[in-house]
Formats: C-alpha cells, structure tokens, sequence
C-alpha cells in the first residue's frame, strides 16, 4: 500500500468518526522510504499530508523520532488553495526525496525551533519516588542509577519536588533530621515540551537538571546537564571535523600553485569570483583541483589520488547533509567516516607525510 492510500484511509476512518491510529516518527518516515528529516523530505511529506486534509499532532518535524504521532483533519480553509506540487510517484527514493524541480511552498505549519521535546532524554518518563518514601529508598535508587536528581512525585503529573545529591547534603549538614522524600527535597524545575531547546539551557544550567512537561501535563521527561552537554556534542562534533578536514586540504595545498592554477579549479558558473589563494577555493574545487593529475603530482603524496579523492567525495556528501542543519544529525556511519577521515589526516601530518 502507498503512502498516499495510507493516509487516504486514515482521513476517510477520522471523518467517520474514528480514533487515528498511533505511530512513531520513525515509523512514519518509513512510509515515505526516507530515515531523517532533511528539508526536502519534511517538505515533501507536509505536501502530502495537506493533500490528504491530514497533519500530525504532535507535529512529526519537532517530535523525538521514536515517540508517537497521531492525525488529525486539516481544517478546510488551511488546505484550500494549495496546490498539490509533488507528485506521490516521484517523491520517495532509497534517499529521500531529492531537491524538487518545481518551487514548493514551506506549509503554515512548519516548525523551525529546535524544541526540547527533540531529546531523548525528554522522552523517557523520569524514574520517581513517593513524598513518603523513606531516605533509604531514596539514597538507594540515586546510587544505583546514578542519578543526581529524582523527582518527588504523586501519580505521572503532580510533582510535589526533586531530591538531589544537594539537597540531602545541605540538610544533613545543617544538623537537620530527615526520614522521608517530602523532608529532603527542593522546588522543582520544569518547561513545556514544546519549548525552545535554548529556553532550557539557562535552568539547566543554573539547577543541573529540567523536568519536562508533556501537552496532556504529563512528566514526559528529565534533561540533565549531561543530556545537554552529550546533545551540543552530538551537534558541533560533525561542524569542527569537517572544519579540521578542510584546514589539513589547504595545508596540503599550502603555496605549492600558483593563483592561475587555483582559478582553474573555479566553478564555471560562478565566473566573477575571485580565486587567488587555497582558501578561496570550494570543498568541490578542491576535489577538481586534486582530480588533475598534474596538481597531484606536485604534492609528491605517497598515497593513491583516487582512492583519496574518493574519500573526499564522501566527505563533501557528509558536509552537504550537516550544512543543511539536518534535525536528526547525521547518520552514525557518516559521523565515524569522518572521525577516521580526520585520524587518516592527523597521521600523515604526524609522520611528515603532509
């Protein structure tokens, strides 16, 4: 079955009546044969929801990618007027959907914020305690979690506090008695799931910890300070390997040819540029550069020029996905090709190779 007569059927059981059924996000994009959410996927797959009078709630492009998704009928008047400008035949590929030949309209709907719902963290329903769970109970489940933080909670949705490693210490040091979570534990810190991921960072930041609230007021997660430092990894560390490549390619390059050679390599279509040193040159004219095998020559590199320019053309495919701000980050194939990329680099510089 197509992805359009899914979703047909969807609207057709919704406009009857009936409950929408569930999925994951990442249930959903396989339906369209796409695993991320590049731009030109999320374009293509809001088009074809508008077609079917359909939208997700919540919103499949700001929500974790292995939590649920539900729909819902579009109102008449969002999707009056809009014409369909992806046809379902031609959008879903092994890789995505490519960059349309037509000009497609973003949908009012579409959401650029990076929401903290985006994290997992923000997905996993915090481990809890009782206001009258005894300290030993408390301690226990922090030690042998790990956990820094535990919410001091009735039910999914009312938080009375947190207890942390803080809290207790503060309270025994001043000489205070303690038997149970209610006498240990601060003020909570909480945000919406729907809130900017850098809304969060200054709590976080100032509590090690923000408790995240779901839009039926649910505890929906925690994100500690740890989530945030491993989630800006996870963002910078493709930005500054592609940068470390791109220094070592000009390094390389260094003052060996001349401006007219450099010029050679600019892109014809970009004619009025000025090309008088390495750093003016694209990742694609180095690899044109490096391709003629008169500039290869004079480099006097110890190692074969195709099978490095076939690294290059990977690595300026990974850095085509990552400019492109791809919300789910890139692939962890990708991630550890251009780790062992930059290590290949790092030892031709080391033993004078380069």
């Amino acid at each position: 079955m197509s992805q359009v007569d899914r979703l047909k059927i969807i609207a057709e059981e919704l406009r009857a009546g009936k409950e929408a059924p569930q999925f994951t996000v990442r249930e959903f994009l396989s339906w369209f044969k796409v695993e991320r959410r590049r731009y030109w996927n999320v374009l293509g797959i809001q088009e074809i929801l508008n077609n079917a009078r359909l939208r997700t709630e919540p919103d499949f492009e700001s929500a974790y990618l292995d939590s649920n998704i539900t729909f819902s009928l579009l109102p008449e008047e969002t999707s009056e007027g809009l014409a369909q400008q992806v046809t379902p035949e031609g959008i879903a590929s092994s890789e995505g959907f490519g960059t349309p030949s037509v000009t497609i309209s973003a949908p009012s709907h579409a959401d650029p914020t990076y929401r903290i719902s985006k994290l997992e963290a923000a997905n996993n329903p915090p481990i809890r305690v009782a206001p009258d769970s005894t300290i030993e109970e408390v301690v226990t489940i922090m030690l042998s979690n790990d956990f820094s933080q535990l919410p001091v909670m009735i039910g999914e949705r009312e938080v009375k506090g947190v207890v942390s490693w803080t809290s207790i210490g503060t309270r025994l040091s001043l000489g205070k008695h303690a038997t149970c979570a209610r006498e240990l534990m601060d003020a909570h810190q909480e945000i919406g799931g729907n809130a900017s991921l850098f809304q969060a960072i200054p709590t976080i930041v100032q509590h090690q910890y923000v408790l995240i609230r779901s839009t039926d007021n649910r505890i929906m997660g925690i994100v500690t300070a740890s989530d945030l430092s491993l989630q800006f990894q996870q963002l910078s560390e493709p930005f500054l390997l592609l940068a470390e490549i791109e220094n070592h390619i000009r390094r390389i390059l260094g003052n060996k040819f001349s401006a007219q050679e450099l010029a050679g390599a600019r892109d014809p279509a970009d004619p009025d540029r000025e090309v008088t040193r390495v750093d003016d040159l694209t990742f694609g004219e180095y690899i044109q550069f490096l391709e003629n095998p008169e500039h290869w020559g004079k480099l006097n590199l110890p190692i074969d020029r195709k099978t490095f320019i076939k690294q290059l053309e990977h690595v300026r495919d990974i850095r085509n996905d990552v400019m492109h701000f791809d919300p789910d980050g890139i692939p962890p194939n990708d991630l550890e090709r251009l780790r062992d990329f930059v290590q290949f680099l790092q030892r031709l510089k080391s033993i004078g190779v380069t």
